[in-house]
C-alpha cells in the first residue's frame, strides 16, 4: 500500500470517528427527525451551511472540476446554475408554509392531489435517495483503487459503515451538526487548493481564469440554460433539500435558502477553477485527480479529503431523509427504532449497485429531466387544479426523461449544437408540454 493510500485511509477513519464522538445523541423523535436540540431549531447559519455542503457532493465537485477543464470558467458557471434551485425552493416553501400552513411537501401533495400523488412522488424521491448512496460512494472508491479491485470495494463498504454509524446516533440532528463541521472543513481545504493554484511557479492569473471560456451554446451555455430550467422542479424531488425547509421558522428558512443559493453557486465556481488550471496546463482525464498529482502528495490528499467530506455530508443527509420519508411522511412508524433501521436498510440497498458495476448516473441531468413534471405542481401550488393535472404533468416529465436517456428526441427540435444541446431542448419542450397538460384540465373543469 502506497503512502498516499495509507493517509487516505487515515483521513476517512479519523474524520468519521471525530464526527461520531461529536454527533449529538437523539433521545426523542423530534431530535432524530426534525433536528430540534434543547427545544431550538437550527439557526440561519447552521441551516445554510447544511444546505450547501449536502448539495456539494463528491459527484458534483468532480463534475465542476471536469467542466472547468472542458469549457473553462463558463463550465463552472453553467454547473452553478443548478443552485438557483435553493432560491426557488426557499421562496415556494416559505409561501407554502406562511399562506398554505403546510408542514411538509407530503402534507401539501396529499391535501391537494390525494394519496396517489403522494405514492408516485414518494417512489420518485426514494429512487433519488437510493441513487445518491452508490453514486457518491463510487466516487470515493475510485480514489482508493480501480473499479473491481478489493481496495475499491473495501473503501466503499468502510466509508458507508462509518458514515452510517454517526448518523444513527442522532438522525437529522447528527446530519445538520456534522454538515456545519464539514462545511467549515470544505471552505478551508478549498482555500488551500486555490492558494496553491494561484501561488505556484506555473500559476494561473485571475484574468486568465475569467477569460478561460467562450460564452457560446456549444461551450457551456447549453448546460447553463438547462440547469436554470430544471431549477424550477429539481429541488422538490430532493428530500435532503426540502426536509430542511420545514424544520426552522419560515423567515430563518427563507434567509438560509437564499444565502445557500448564492454561496453554493460560488463554491462550485471556485472549485471549477481546478479544472481551469488543468486546462491551462494541458492536462487530460479527471481534472481534480490530475491537478492533485501535479502538486504532490499534500494537495492530492487535500483534494481527496474534500471528496471524503462532501460525500459523507451527502450520505448522512440521504440516510436521515430516507428514514424521515418512511417514518413521518409515509407514517410507517414514528419511532427511533424504526428510523434507525430505515437508515440501515437504505445503506445496504444503496450499496448493492456498487457490486453490479452500475454506471455512475448523473444525478443532475437525467434524474433532473425525469422530474420536470413537478414544475407546474409547485410553481402554481396556490392555484386550484384537479388530481389528473398532477398525474399528466409528472408522467409527461418522465416520458421526456426517457427520450433523453434513449436519445429518441427528434433532432429537428434541437436548435443549438454541441454538448448538452439535447439536454437543453428536451427540458425546454418537456416543461412546455408539462405546463400545457397541467393547465388544460383546469380550463376544462371551468
Amino acid at each position: 500500500m502506497t503512502e498516499v493510500k495509507i493517509w487516505q485511509w487515515g483521513l476517512i477513519i479519523a474524520s468519521s470517528l471525530v464526527l461520531f464522538f461529536l454527533s449529538p445523541w437523539a433521545k426523542d423523535t423530534n431530535q432524530f427527525f426534525k433536528a430540534v436540540q434543547k427545544k431550538k431549531a437550527p439557526n440561519t447559519f447552521m441551516l445554510m451551511g447544511s444546505l450547501i455542503i449536502s448539495w456539494i457532493f463528491a459527484k458534483s465537485i468532480t463534475n465542476a472540476a471536469n467542466l472547468g477543464l472542458d469549457f473553462g470558467i463558463v463550465g463552472g458557471v453553467a454547473y452553478a446554475g443548478y443552485y438557483l434551485s435553493f432560491a426557488v425552493a426557499g421562496i415556494v416553501i416559505y409561501k407554502m408554509r406562511l399562506h398554505g400552513k403546510y408542514t411538509s411537501i407530503h402534507h401539501f401533495l396529499s391535501s391537494k392531489f390525494g394519496k396517489t400523488a403522494v405514492t408516485i412522488f414518494s417512489i420518485l424521491i426514494a429512487f433519488r435517495l437510493f441513487n445518491e448512496v452508490w453514486s457518491n460512494t463510487m466516487v470515493i472508491g475510485s480514489y482508493f483503487g480501480d473499479m473491481g479491485t478489493s481496495a475499491y470495494y473495501w473503501s466503499i463498504l468502510i466509508f458507508t459503515a462509518l458514515t452510517l454509524s454517526y448518523v444513527l446516533k442522532g438522525g437529522m440532528s447528527s446530519s445538520i451538526f456534522t454538515d456545519v463541521v464539514q462545511m467549515g472543513l470544505f471552505s478551508i481545504l478549498l482555500a488551500v487548493i486555490l492558494f496553491t493554484i494561484f501561488g505556484n511557479d506555473n500559476a494561473i492569473t485571475t484574468t486568465e481564469v475569467v477569460n478561460s471560456g467562450i460564452w457560446s451554446f456549444e461551450t457551456g451555455l447549453n448546460l447553463l440554460f438547462a440547469a436554470l430550467l430544471q431549477s424550477f422542479s429539481y429541488p422538490f424531488h430532493d428530500p435532503v433539500l426540502t426536509d430542511r425547509g420545514f424544520i426552522s421558522s419560515p423567515n430563518v428558512t427563507l434567509k438560509s435558502f437564499l444565502w445557500a443559493s448564492v454561496l453554493g453557486a460560488l463554491c462550485i465556481i471556485l472549485f471549477s477553477i481546478i479544472g481551469v488550471y488543468a486546462q491551462s496546463q494541458g492536462m487530460q482525464g479527471q481534472a481534480a485527480v490530475q491537478v492533485g498529482k501535479a502538486f504532490g502528495t499534500v494537495i492530492l490528499l487535500v483534494i481527496n479529503f474534500i471528496m471524503i467530506t462532501s460525500a459523507a455530508s451527502t450520505l448522512d443527509s440521504t440516510f436521515s431523509s430516507f428514514s424521515k420519508l418512511l417514518a413521518l411522511d409515509l407514517n410507517l412508524g414514528n419511532t427511533l427504532k424504526f428510523g434507525r433501521w430505515s437508515m440501515v436498510a437504505i445503506a445496504v440497498l444503496g450499496t448493492i449497485p456498487v457490486f453490479l458495476d452500475a454506471e455512475i448516473l448523473s444525478a443532475t441531468t437525467i434524474s433532473g429531466t425525469m422530474v420536470i413534471g413537478l414544475t407546474p405542481v409547485f410553481i402554481f401550488w396556490k392555484d386550484k387544479a384537479p388530481k389528473i393535472s398532477f398525474l399528466l404533468s409528472v408522467f409527461i416529465g418522465l416520458l421526456f426523461g426517457f427520450l433523453l436517456i434513449f436519445k429518441w428526441f427528434p433532432d429537428d427540435l434541437i436548435f443549438t449544437t454541441g454538448k448538452y444541446a439535447d439536454l437543453l431542448w428536451i427540458n425546454f419542450w418537456g416543461i412546455l408540454c408539462c405546463l400545457i397538460v397541467y393547465i388544460i384540465p383546469t380550463w376544462i373543469k371551468k
